[in-house]
Formats: C-alpha cells, structure tokens, sequence
C-alpha cells in the first residue's frame, strides 16, 4: 500500500482535524479487522496499550479453531495432513517475519520465547575471556533481560557487579545521545564481549540507532544482540544489512499475536551455518533430513540457519494468532505503517504542546527518528489519579513508577480522533488539578 495518499499535514486542535485525518487514513480500514475491547457501559475502549498487549486480530478464533479441529478429526496426522501440516508450520510465519526484520528467510525463526531465546543466544555469542567479559546493556534495560544477562555473567564465572556494564545517559537527561554510546565503545571496547540494547527502551520509547551502534561494536570486536519486543512491527528494521549478530523478540505486543505468545529470533548467517558455534540443542534444531533417525543418529547435526537453534517442535495454538496477525502486516506494508504512526505520535506531542506548561514533560526523544509508537510522558498530576481519570474516559495506557505514563498509539487500529480525545482528557485533568 503507498502512503502517498496520506501526507504531513499542518496540525490543528480541532476534532474536525483528526476525524479529516482519519478520512484520509489509507490505513483505516485495518482496525475493522480487530477486536475492540468495550468497558463496561458497552463503548468501545481507546486502547493505548498495544506496547504491551496488542489488540486481537479478528481471524485469529478460525485459524485456532481450525487447528483444534484438525486435533479432534485428525491426532497425530495433522503433523503431516492437516490443512496446514504441524510439522513444518513454523515456516509459514518465516517470510513475514524476515520482512519485518530485515532479514534473510534462513535467518529468522518463531520459537520459545523472547528470555528463552535471550538466554539461547548468549550460549552461543557470549563467550568471555578474561580480558574480554563485560555485557554492555542500557540503564533501564527491561528487568527479564538484565535478570538473563546478569545469571549468564554468573554462570561463566564473572561477577555481574564488574562484567554487567551499564550505560546511562547524561546527568538530569533521560535518553541516550548516539555519540555517546559510540564513545564508550571507543573507550571500553576491548573490555566489552556483547553489546546488548533494546531496540527501543521500554520505559523511555527511545529507539537506538542499531546501524551505527553496530558497525562501533564491531569495530571494537564486540558481537552485538537486540532485544527487538518494542521494535518489530514498530519500527523499520534491516537486521541482515546493518550486519546484527543476533536479536530476540516477542510476538503479543506490536505483533498482536496474543498474550504469552511463541517469540522470535534472528541469527546472522554468518553464523546461522557455523555447526561448531556452541550452542544448546534440542531435537527440532536438527537437520530434518535426521531428525526423525532418532537413535540411530544420535549425535545432534544442526539444522542451517535461525532454525538450528530451535527445541522442541512448534507450538502451533500460539503460532496461529501470529500467523493471522502477520498476514495484516503484509497486506499494509511496513512502510505504510511506519508514515501513519510518525503522523499519530506527532500530533499527539502537537496535543500536548498546548496543554499549560509544567503538567506534562514527554521524555521519548522528539526526533521521530528515535522513537516508535511510543510517547512516554512525565506528569505532575498524581499519575494514579490521572490514570483512573483515563480509565473513566475508556482510555486504557499503562503507568510506570514514578511519574510516568505510557502511550502508544498504534497504526493498524488506532484512529487520530481517539488522539484527540485524549489530549482532550489530559488537558481536563492538568485543568482541575
């Protein structure tokens, strides 16, 4: 889908601005194609909080359904005779997946989960010596990544208190300057084994700049890996070209594919054919031409690519809501989605620019370049009372210690009107506080 049709336009406060924006939205059509959550007066909900839990794509119940029916009809057959055969169905979901990811099809794989994946990955890309140790994360870096990082440290036999590197911005600043991710590389290269980033930080919004923080890392020698959870489908990503050695996701924020939903990962293929890279191995990462000698080949012989890293066979009820939900993203293109999502963050912050100084600070960095869906927003109005506010609008956000609240308005079913009323309601609320 082009995004001609939609371009910037001049922002008003105004409804009848965002509803003429929402006219003119290309991409209008695809919030028909999810389920809308309805409080409890029956309306339906402005749903903020797809950077947490995306929304449910309406195709999601038949393609689950089919599966369960194919379980009753068919048993252990389905493996190899149902509609869409268990055995290999993951691979239904690998075009797409390397489409979003930048990468190449042997690359990506659906499996796991994002920590279950992190840790999969560090077996095999932090490999310590004893000049050469040191974990290089972001300050505010999501708690199950730190947790994974640190016990890995552990596990080699460092202490997490010297090899788990944390950069921080800026004294009295919240995001990260580029330059100076870039100049602690320079500094501590040869010191550093991993660096290990979110693509865009949780808390913050911000998103990193994964090219250039790579060809640093690389030069120093370092590997490099992403935490993509708040990237893929969020952002446009070219992991293959910008020479990433690995990445980890999961698929129930941005890919509405469910809560606890089967994760993703990404190995270069430089590395992706490497048989003897250490690695943790389990009988669906074999090469399937051996998969099913079973005893007589006992020796594990990995599959090529991101599928040599896998486990245990595909988990196909938490691989179908992925499927239905990426099927969405291919039919209104990611850069059309990234055009509407610059536009409804943008008029978002054009909202609260007009709200009296002092009630609200955004804190994800203002350059649409560096921030996806996401607004994180600062608030001198009590944040619990705020939220309860929102709550009795039918807007659902998220509210993170201590002052913070989080909104991200999403492409594929948000509407510019429903950013409008909540810079509406947040204007209310610094009023009468």
């Amino acid at each position: 889908m082009s995004p001609s049709s939609f371009s910037h336009p001049g922002f008003a406060p105004e409804a009848e601005f965002a509803q003429s924006l929402d006219e003119r939205d290309p991409l209008a059509g695809f919030r028909d194609q999810f389920h809308i959550p309805r409080g409890a007066d029956g309306r339906e909900q402005i749903y903020f909080s797809g950077n947490s839990l995306g929304l449910q794509p309406l195709s999601v119940q038949g393609l689950v359904v089919q599966e369960l029916q194919t379980w009753a009809e068919k048993a252990v057959a389905g493996h190899f005779e149902a509609a869409t055969p268990w055995y290999d169905y993951h691979r239904r979901l690998t075009e797409p997946l390397a489409t979003l990811a930048g990468a190449r099809p042997s690359e990506v794989v659906a499996m796991n989960s994002l920590t279950v994946n992190l840790h999969l990955m560090l077996v095999s890309f932090y490999r310590p010596t004893r000049e050469r140790h040191r974990i290089l994360v972001e300050d505010c870096a999501f708690p199950s990544d730190t947790y994974a990082v640190k016990s890995q440290i552990a596990f080699h036999g460092f202490d997490p208190a010297g090899s788990h590197r944390v950069a921080a911005p800026r004294l009295g600043e919240e995001t990260f300057r580029t330059e100076d991710l870039l100049s602690l590389l320079e500094e501590e290269g040869e010191k550093i084994a991993l660096v290990f980033l979110g693509g865009v930080n949780y808390f913050t919004g911000q998103a990193f700049d994964l090219r250039r923080i790579t060809e640093a890392a690389h030069h120093q020698g370092c590997l490099v890996g992403f935490d993509l959870a708040h990237a893929i489908g969020n952002m446009p990503l070219s992991l293959h070209d910008w020479g990433v050695d690995f990445a980890v996701w999961c698929s129930y924020k941005y890919l509405n594919a469910g809560p606890g939903a089967v994760g993703g990962c990404f190995v270069h293929e430089r590395h992706g054919n490497d048989a003897a890279l250490p690695r943790f191995s389990g009988w669906w990462g074999n090469d399937p031409a051996m998969r099913f000698r079973m005893h007589l080949l006992p020796e594990f012989a990995p599959a090529p690519g991101a599928e040599g890293w896998q486990l245990s066979n595909p988990p196909i009820l938490s691989m179908a809501p992925l499927r239905a939900s990426l099927e969405l993203f291919q039919q209104a293109g990611m850069e059309a989605l990234r055009e509407k999502s610059r536009l409804l963050t943008g008029y978002l912050e054009f909202l609260l620019g007009r709200i009296p100084a002092g009630a609200y600070r955004i804190i994800t960095p203002g350059d649409p370049d560096q921030r996806g869906c996401q607004l994180s927003v600062s608030t001198k109005v009590p944040p619990r009372a705020l939220l309860q506010a929102l709550q009795s609008q039918g807007i659902v956000a998220d509210f993170r210690e201590p002052d913070v609240l989080r909104f991200a308005p999403v492409p594929l079913y948000n509407r510019f009107v429903e950013v409008w009323r909540l810079g509406q309601a947040l204007h209310e609320a610094a009023a009468s506080s």
